[in-house]
C-alpha cells in the first residue's frame, strides 16, 4: 500500500511542476489559482511522502518519488508545452522508469 502512496505522491509532484509551468504563463487572476493549485499539490505530495516513508526506506522513497516527479514532469512538458521529444531525452527518461521499477524489486 505504501508504494501506492508513494507514486500518488510523485503524481502530485507532478500536479505541482504543472502548476508552476501554467502559471508562468497565465495573466490576471489566474495567476494566483495556479499558484494555489501549486501550493495545495505540493502539500499533498508531501503528506504523502511523509506517509510512505513511515514504512520505505528514505533513500529509496525519496528516489523514487523525485523519479515518479521526473519521468511525469517531463512527459507533461512534452505533452502540454510542446517540449521536445526527441530520442536521447526519451531514451533517458526510459531508463529513469527501469531504475524505478528495479528500486521497487530490490526494496525490502
Amino acid at each position: 500500500m505504501n508504494w501506492l502512496i508513494l507514486i500518488i505522491a510523485g503524481l502530485f509532484e507532478v500536479g505541482f511542476a504543472f502548476c508552476l509551468g501554467k502559471a508562468k504563463g497565465a495573466a490576471g487572476v489566474s495567476v494566483a489559482y495556479w499558484y494555489a493549485g501549486f501550493l495545495v499539490s505540493l502539500a499533498i505530495s508531501m503528506l504523502l511522502l511523509i506517509k510512505a516513508t513511515q514504512t520505505l526506506p528514505i533513500g529509496t522513497a525519496y528516489a523514487v518519488w523525485t523519479g515518479v516527479g521526473a519521468v511525469g514532469t517531463v512527459l507533461v512538458g512534452i505533452y502540454f508545452f510542446r517540449e521536445p521529444a526527441d530520442f536521447w531525452r526519451l531514451f533517458f527518461i526510459s531508463t529513469l522508469i527501469l531504475s524505478i521499477v528495479g528500486l521497487k524489486f530490490v526494496s525490502h
